[in-house]
């Protein structure tokens, strides 16, 4: 890019899932849009497992959340339909279903707790007893005492989706800016663009801050509008499932095991998607042996002969998290500047119906109803929590 300004009617900061599905849809909806980032369509994406669980993920307390999360599950596959139509990519989007298990006592209790809390809600999910999760999946260790079978909480390959989002973005005309974004450019008290690490400084007549973990740590942003985002690190590790005659398991596997959340994810590429651990380490991005060892250890317990697998690598990532686990979503008290921020553990989930929101907050200057609890003026200067640039 030459160093003089260009001009956007919208600039997103951040190139992850969710900032590509808010260019593509406001470039679809005739806005003039612009991405930042250094390499699109990395981030988070690249470590998620890509679990689509709003039924599994229900937790005490985040019943609004719920409202969300199940909103854009309904979106998703006609969302998947309409990228891989667009794009010809394949996302990886399967309707397997999620089996989560109990394997003592206490965690069967937790589970039957949580399925009164399904229930309670609404929510489809079924009872099972140890002998009848083993059925659905014979590689589940002898010792599984129950568990909740879910067939609405589906997958997609987070890798995938991040490309076929670029792929679209191209094909909307979005304009990819690919340096870090160094400071917000405030002009008369309204966000106007941003100045990057390769001097140039794009301009927009809106911005949307879609910077995952990092967006609390861009320079220029008044400290009343900063959004309260920290990263809360988590580790994967992927094997590679036998080729057979039948699968090594058909659907997402979930437990808690000794206090810790483990899944197992497998795609239909025969790759096999174990995490994760979740970590208040900062920045901290570092694989380490305790947290391999721990997801490893928790998935034998699970499935025993996943010990058998060939290990293709392991990576650690930041998740966006915010004061109530729930994201920031649409205009701040700054004019011009929207968030896009603070999905925490939803971010893939989530990915549609933060696109739709904030392109529909760019059109029309308002929130759509199902997204107002979401609003980042729910919180004070006082809960930020983010570290701020040396």
């Amino acid at each position: 890019m030459s160093p003089t300004s260009t001009t956007s009617d919208v600039l997103v900061i951040g190139g992850g899932i969710i900032g590509l599905a808010t260019a593509w849809r406001a470039a679809q909806r005739g806005l003039a849009t612009a991405v930042v980032d250094p390499e699109p369509g990395g981030g988070a994406a690249q470590v998620a497992a890509g679990m689509l669980a709003a039924v599994t993920e229900l937790h005490y307390g985040e019943q609004t959340l719920l409202g969300l999360n199940l909103a854009s599950a309904r979106r998703y596959p006609d969302f998947a339909a309409e990228l891989t139509e667009l794009t010809g990519q394949d996302l990886g989007y399967r309707r397997c279903g999620t089996l989560a298990v109990a394997l003592d006592a206490d965690d069967r209790a937790h589970l039957r707790e949580l399925h009164t809390l399904q229930q309670q809600s609404g929510l489809d999910s079924q009872w099972l007893s140890g002998r009848e999760c083993r059925r659905l999946e014979p590689m589940l260790a002898p010792g599984v005492r129950g568990g909740l079978r879910v067939d609405g909480d589906h997958q997609i390959d987070p890798r995938r989706l991040a490309g076929a989002l670029v792929a679209a973005c191209e094909r909307a005309g979005v304009v990819f800016h690919r340096a870090w974004a160094q400071r917000l450019t405030v002009v008369r008290d309204r966000a106007a663009g941003a100045v990057l690490a390769d001097g140039t400084a794009p301009a927009a007549g809106q911005v949307v801050l879609a910077g995952g973990s990092l967006s609390g740590r861009l320079a220029g942003i008044p400290r009343d509008v900063l959004p309260p985002v920290r990263p809360v690190k988590g580790q994967v590790v992927r094997l590679t499932m036998p080729q057979r005659p039948g699968p090594f398991l058909s659907r997402t596997v979930r437990a808690v095991v000794r206090g810790s959340h483990v899944y197992l994810v497998p795609r239909e590429s025969g790759e096999l998607v174990v995490g994760a651990t979740s970590e208040e380490l900062g920045w901290d991005t570092t694989v380490t042996a305790g947290g391999v060892y721990e997801l490893l250890r928790d998935a034998h317990e699970l499935v025993p002969g996943i010990t058998e697998l060939p290990l293709t690598e392991t990576r650690a990532g930041l998740r966006p998290g915010s004061p109530d686990n729930a994201p920031l979503l649409g205009p701040t008290g700054l004019e011009g500047l929207s968030l896009a921020t603070g999905h925490y553990r939803n971010g893939v989930l989530l990915t549609p119906v933060t696109g739709d929101a904030l392109a529909h907050v760019l059109t029309t200057g308002e929130l759509p109803e199902e997204a107002r609890p979401f609003t980042p003026k729910r919180f004070s200067p006082a809960t930020a929590l983010t570290e701020q640039p040396a």
